[in-house]
């Protein structure tokens, strides 16, 4: 039966991993399988669904309701 050890480690600086096998001669091959956490996933979305759901909630306005808005704001520097 092949022998396997399980050794959770933090990742040192350079990216860089340290393990220490008991079991195991120096010069012996061994195989290291590194596995990474799951991360969350980001909550960011890409620009295109960013516009999609601001068009989404925005209401169109007529020519004219832009016409009449801009209008009022005319009129009310004059006052």
């Amino acid at each position: 039966m092949q022998a396997a050890l399980h050794i959770s480690t933090q990742v040192l600086p350079g990216q860089k991993i340290e393990i220490q096998v008991p079991d195991a001669a120096i010069g012996d091959t061994v195989e290291v399988f590194v596995i990474l956490p799951q991360k969350p996933e980001s909550k960011r979305g890409s620009v295109l669904d960013l516009i999609e759901q601001i068009r989404s909630k925005q209401q169109f306005r007529s020519a004219e309701d832009i016409d009449k808005q801009l209008q009022e704001e005319r009129e009310s520097w004059e006052n």
